[in-house]
């Protein structure tokens, strides 16, 4: 079974804390016959926070969350004393997490960095006392202003990875393979399509310490980027990676067409991907001979290509360097 931990996509009903209703009292003491107002303000409604976290990977901890309410603000009193804030909601989401309104799509916020935070939904204001209302002609109100109510809203919270590398290939290209041999990662692996269905991170070592990361996402099959097959549920984590690994094995019928459609795929999804750095990895090219390759080498797409063999080891080192200086080249 896929590992059912890793939580990309939640659904929230979420609502921030009403504002305090402002006071309306008279200041009494035994020797002040009029005092006069000196009500307080009604206190903020708690705000829902969205925080990055750098240790997290996935929106689990949120998957049975299904409501999250801030707490109101208290009133204000006598004295001109000031009601309590309610107290905030601050929940905590790896980086790369868009947060959405449901109803319209519109994007409220992206969190990129550790610690980084956005108010999702603003606690209503605290109502005035009546001490703001007095005035030469009018030194006794008796009236405060209520407080504002939060506000309520279904909110889409979507985790988009963020990676150096994507890896892009139909199914059963040998994605998981590559991430097994090239880093500590550990995804299912087997010979039938759709083996990974949820994506999967893992680091790479480099030379002189260095490391890259490369996320393993479920295999693209044509009509992807109309949901056919796990189609949206993957799509969305390759616009957060800075290249692109394009994956398509040595047995392919037409190595061309496989990566034209892959191409397509990304372009009909969002057509910024294709900006992208790329890169093509010929897999499984254990079987093939040097005659062989170079004769596949005339039908390639004009695109920087690595014929490799996770399994024997061929040409990996060769396909870190490529990423390597790609992940490296200065921008013009």
């Amino acid at each position: 079974m896929a590992n059912s931990n890793f939580v990309d996509y939640v659904k929230i009903h979420c609502t921030s804390g009403n504002g305090g209703r402002g006071s309306a009292h008279f200041r009494r003491e035994k020797f002040v016959a009029k005092g006069g107002p000196d009500g307080g303000d009604g206190g903020r409604g708690g705000h829902i926070i969205l925080k990055g976290n750098s240790q997290m990977w996935t929106l689990l901890h949120l998957r049975y969350t299904k409501h999250i309410k801030a707490e109101h603000g208290e009133g204000g009193s006598g004295q001109r004393s000031h009601g309590k804030d309610g107290a905030d909601v601050i929940v905590e989401v790896p980086l790369g997490t868009v947060a959405r309104d449901a109803e319209t799509g519109e994007i409220m916020c992206e969190i990129t960095e550790h610690d980084e935070t956005h108010i999702l939904l603003k606690g209503g204001k605290g109502g005035l006392g009546n001490d703001h209302f007095k005035s030469a002609t009018n030194q006794v109100p008796k009236y405060a202003q209520p407080g504002e109510d939060g506000i309520q809203e279904w909110i889409i919270i979507e985790l988009k990875l963020l990676a150096d590398v994507g890896l892009v290939g139909f199914p059963n290209a040998g994605k998981s393979t590559l991430l097994s041999v090239v880093s500590a990662a550990k995804p299912e692996i087997a010979d039938y399509p759709f083996t990974t269905l949820r994506p999967n991170l893992g680091i790479v070592s480099y030379r002189d310490n260095k490391s890259f990361i490369i996320a393993d996402i479920p295999g693209i099959i044509e009509g992807a980027h109309e949901g056919k097959g796990i189609g949206l549920r993957f799509l969305r984590h390759i616009e957060r990676n800075s290249m692109l690994l394009f994956m398509i094995p040595a047995d392919s019928d037409n190595i061309k067409k496989d990566y034209s459609i892959l191409l397509n795929e990304l372009k009909q999804y969002n057509p910024e991907l294709l900006d992208k750095e790329r890169l093509l990895a010929i897999t499984k090219s254990d079987m093939l001979d040097d005659e062989l390759i170079a004769e596949m080498k005339q039908d390639l797409p004009d695109i920087k290509t690595v014929f490799i063999s996770s399994v024997a080891g061929k040409g990996i080192l060769k396909l870190k360097d490529e990423i390597w200086k790609k992940l490296n080249e200065p921008i013009i």
